[in-house]
């Protein structure tokens, strides 16, 4: 059985464009500049002309798919864009930039950039509804995590970062970057602001939780009590297990300002894992299909904000 990455489509140009179409342009090509579609835009098919490219008969101006989306104004071709998606995608714990250049053959800068970008596309958006509900269960717990795993163990707060994940059994999930030291109000604003209110919210006997939702269970786990019934918070213990393996062993000496992306790309594989009936294939198609309307500069990657 030959492998999914001997597609052509992460081999021949062409053959990529067609499957970027496809899958961002489902009803036919769309000109970015004017919004023309259907007959009134063309594609350029000369010797001269370059894969993907089509041009508007509206406006008369030309582009590709990568117009307003990840791949604007990226020198990589669109094949090796679509594989490093399928190898994030199908990595558990990430693929770190060495590899990544390394197996695409591309500088280090380019495929740090291109990992950002994929992440960015991985990103939920604003728009998304709150979790939960009537019936159903999330978990929330906060972890710490390190730019190195040497310095885990030292006492404080000042060299950790916090982040706060809410998990909805059997559903999705959603991971937030907290300040260095979580407070009572950050923690109860972000449960606020991300759960329906008749959710049944499951924690820790952390007092930040406390009155957060009406309907609100915790387990004591200074007493060492873990499991009281349905009442537990197992499911986040084990994805907490897996994000920091893969922090501390793929992703090394990750800065501040870049956590809520790498943050993105966990979550994005944990809410379209294969228990929910997604496969590789389909959890890059998904990813791709976020890369639509979304555009991130190296200068815009590199300049946030310190922590």
């Amino acid at each position: 059985m030959s492998s999914e990455l001997s597609s052509p489509r992460f081999h021949n140009e062409v053959a990529a464009y067609e499957f970027v179409e496809a899958h961002l342009w489902p009803d036919g090509p769309v000109c970015p500049h004017c919004q023309a579609t259907g007959d009134r835009v063309g594609r350029l098919a000369g010797k001269t002309s370059r894969a993907g490219m089509r041009k508007c008969y509206g406006c008369r101006k030309t582009f590709t798919v990568k117009i307003g989306s990840i791949f604007e104004s990226s020198h990589v071709p669109l094949h090796m864009w679509l594989q490093a998606i399928y190898l994030i995608c199908s990595s558990k714990k990430g693929i770190s930039t060495r590899q990544l250049q390394r197996t695409l053959g591309v500088g280090m800068k380019t495929a740090w950039f291109l990992g950002h970008r994929i992440r960015f596309a991985m990103e939920q958006g604003e728009d998304v509804p709150p979790m939960g509900g009537a019936g159903k269960v999330v978990e929330a717990d906060e972890t710490f995590l390190t730019n190195s795993p040497k310095t885990k163990k030292r006492p404080g707060y000042n060299h950790k970062i916090a982040v706060l994940t809410m998990a909805e059994r059997g559903g999705r999930q959603r991971s937030i970057k907290l300040h260095r030291s979580p407070n009572a109000y950050e923690i109860r604003n972000a449960i606020k602001d991300n759960l329906h209110p008749d959710t049944r919210l499951v924690t820790d006997g952390a007092q930040f939780y406390k009155g957060t939702l009406v309907n609100h269970e915790s387990v004591d786990h200074s007493a060492e009590e873990w499991v009281r019934g349905d009442v537990h918070t197992n499911s986040l213990e084990g994805w907490f297990s897996v994000l920091k393996r893969g922090m501390f062993g793929t992703y090394q000496n990750v800065k501040g300002k870049h956590l809520h992306r790498y943050l993105a790309e966990f979550d994005f594989r944990q809410n379209n894992r294969e228990r929910l009936g997604v496969n590789d294939k389909q959890r890059a198609v998904i990813a791709l299909k976020g890369a639509k309307g979304k555009r991130l500069t190296y200068r815009t990657t590199n300049s946030a904000a310190p922590f």
